[in-house]
């Protein structure tokens, strides 16, 4: 009834008492107890907590569940955190206290129900010694063991029969589709959308449809290759039970499991929409204008460099031990290409997200402390003057964002049609050609070209817009023309044909404009319109303009630069472009940092990291880390396992 169900309440936040997880209740790790006044909770629990055995020198991370306890709720004569907070409520009235109390205030578990978002009463039934809550908080490779060693009484076992045969089932779906290492009371929208795709999938096999069609986008995203395997098992079972079952897929192992292949290209966006090859695996023929052909038949492949650089350089994070890493010592080279791996949830994004990005950004913040979740950050920090982690999120909040604005191109572009005889006449400036400010844009539509109709309780309706039919633009605007194309025209044209037209011109504005635009054609993306708003691009289209800004940014100073999962929804032909551009921000005298799967990306890092060896409680632990051949030569990664293939394959 406290917090209806969630779990959590507005209440003190733990992570906001207590920052820094690795300082000691000695070392001022409670800070809120900080100041003279405040200070004399502090000293009063240093005084008095011997009597409870209170380890005072230890740091809070490695405290046990009771000796927070203490902490947090105190003892008889003992004040802890919460009679602190229970003062400070007591004196609202007091305009400081007030601004403390908002200061700490944050989402936290519910005292009531400790977060198992039940009623006492529902926790009093037991099966097999084990409550409800319980159960859902164990990893569902845990959950299967439970089951199968339940012991029941003949009585049990009978009402049992049928629940036991579905939960069985299920359980054994989950497995397959290798999310073993998830826990049933996981949050849905902390899941990624490889996972969740995975969880429809479980459903489905659940459910034993006959006859039906399920169509899957790129059901591998996120998956570790011996996960793949599992994967595709499943949709043979699929297909075994009656089912079509249609994958749009770039995974080589997905491929290969197809029986039959539809090609389309034979490159992207105007280049593109036409099948250039459909047949099975066995029927593939060398000289083909399919790229996918191509890489199947091994007339193109991506190759292995020639060497490994080497480096003398590096960031070490010691002792990590958030969520399930088990305080492990990890170094990260500097000027060198490295890759992360390990199954899916083996605590990659905990290390490189969480702590080493987390650490290295609050270091060139200014902090003398890292704030993160391990002993230590230490080794040539010094060496890096920023530091860029570049996800799948969308690169603009704005409707109106593209990929021309975020890169700067769009300036020079408006600059270009300023300096148009008729705009100099009209007295027309940069800010005139611009959709995001009043002046030459549509005022109907603000310069989005089309007009959301808010339907209540309906999903809302997308109309273009009367006024200006969707050019964005007022028809004065439009009437100032660059070599017989107006704004809307440059907007309309793919990143390869700006580059194209711009290139006839010899002028200064042009280089310019070109200069800005190849980036983006240099890690794939010159197929998309210069005006494609934001929001319609993949997450990994919004990777790839994230990393050509990087790339025609120029920055002289060394960054280092850490991508989740680039080539999420990428070709193998994408991937050989994307790896060069890697290639240029090393020569560049940057660092990369990759989290990856993928074996064509991880059999051309200069060195691994591999974690796990499994995913979730029984990960957390550094495998092996060194070159891909020193991987390739370790008998217990599984990375290692998958790597030696690939690379035996010259």
């Amino acid at each position: 009834p406290v917090c209806e169900g969630f779990g959590k309440v507005m209440g003190i936040d733990e992570d906001l008492v207590i920052p820094d997880k690795s300082l000691s209740v000695y070392e001022d790790a409670v800070m809120c107890w900080k100041g003279e006044k405040m200070g004399e909770y502090k000293k009063h629990f240093i005084e008095h907590c011997s009597k409870y055995n209170f380890p005072i020198h230890r740091p809070y991370f490695e405290l046990t569940d009771e000796e927070k306890d203490v902490l947090w709720r105190g003892r008889m004569g003992l004040y802890g955190i919460n009679d602190f907070f229970k003062f400070v409520e007591e004196n609202q009235y007091k305009i400081q206290y007030r601004v403390m109390l908002a200061r700490y205030r944050g989402k936290t578990v519910c005292p009531e129900c400790k977060g198992t978002r039940l009623k006492t009463n529902a926790l009093y039934v037991h099966v097999g010694g084990k409550n409800i809550a319980q159960l859902v908080a164990l990893p569902i490779t845990e959950l299967k063991t439970f089951f199968d060693h339940l012991d029941l009484t003949e009585t049990e076992a009978a009402i049992a029969k049928r629940l036991l045969l579905e939960v069985n089932s299920r359980i054994r779906f989950l497995l397959d589709v290798g999310l073993g290492y998830l826990t049933l009371d996981r949050l849905s929208a902390s899941l990624s959308g490889g996972e969740s795709q995975r969880i429809n999938l479980a459903t489905s096999l659940g459910s034993s449809l006959v006859g039906s069609l399920y169509i899957l986008d790129e059901p591998s995203i996120g998956l570790h290759s011996r996960d793949t395997d599992l994967l595709i098992k499943v949709l043979r079972q699929l297909q075994e039970l009656g089912n079509t079952v249609v994958v749009v897929e770039h995974d080589e192992e997905i491929i290969r499991a197809a029986d039959y292949i539809i090609d389309i290209g034979p490159r992207a966006g105007r280049l593109g929409g036409e099948v250039v090859y459909q047949g099975d695996l066995a029927h593939l023929e060398e000289n083909s204008s399919s790229y996918t052909v191509r890489y199947l038949t091994g007339e193109d492949k991506i190759e292995i460099p020639p060497f490994r650089r080497l480096w003398n350089a590096s960031i070490d994070v010691k002792g990590a031990w958030l969520n399930n890493l088990k305080g492990i010592d990890v170094k990260f080279p500097l000027h060198v290409m490295t890759v992360v791996t390990g199954v899916s949830g083996s605590g990659k994004s905990s290390l490189v997200r969480d702590i080493f990005y987390q650490g290295v950004k609050n270091y060139l913040a200014g902090g003398s402390k890292q704030n993160v979740a391990c002993k230590s950050l230490s080794g040539n920090l010094s060496l890096i003057k920023g530091v860029e982690y570049v996800d799948q999120n969308s690169i603009g909040k704005s409707s109106r964002s593209n990929p021309v604005t975020y890169l700067g191109a769009y300036d020079e572009i408006r600059k270009l049609f300023a300096e148009q005889p008729l705009a100099k006449q009209m007295a027309y400036t940069p800010a005139y050609f611009s959709f995001n400010k009043e002046g030459g844009r549509c005022e109907e539509c603000k310069g989005e070209g089309t007009i959301t109709v808010e339907m209540q309780f309906m999903a809302d309706i997308v109309l273009e817009c009367e006024n200006c039919h969707g050019k964005r633009f007022k028809p004065d605007t439009l009437e100032i023309s660059y070599r017989g194309a107006n704004i809307f025209d440059i907007l309309e044209m793919t990143v390869d044909q700006a580059i194209e037209f711009f290139s006839m011109a010899e002028g200064n504005q042009e280089k310019k404009i070109v200069k800005r635009l190849r980036p983006l054609s240099e890690v794939g993306l010159g197929y998309i319109k210069l005006g494609q708003t934001s929001s319609t691009l993949s997450g990994g289209e919004n990777q790839r303009v994230k990393l050509a800004y990087y790339l025609a940014q120029e920055k002289t100073q060394p960054t280092l630069f850490i991508f989740d999962e680039p080539t999420t929804g990428l070709h193998f032909h994408d991937i050989n472009t994307l790896l060069k551009a890697f290639q240029a921000l090393i020569d560049k005298g940057h660092s990369v940092v990759i989290i990856e799967h993928n074996m064509d990306v991880i059999k051309c890092a200069d060195y691994i990291i591999d974690l796990g060896p499994e995913g979730g409680k029984f990960g957390g632990e550094l495998v092996i880390a060194g070159t891909p051949e020193e991987v390739a030569a370790c008998n217990v990664s599984y990375t290692g396992k998958f790597l030696k293939e690939k690379l035996e394959q010259k």
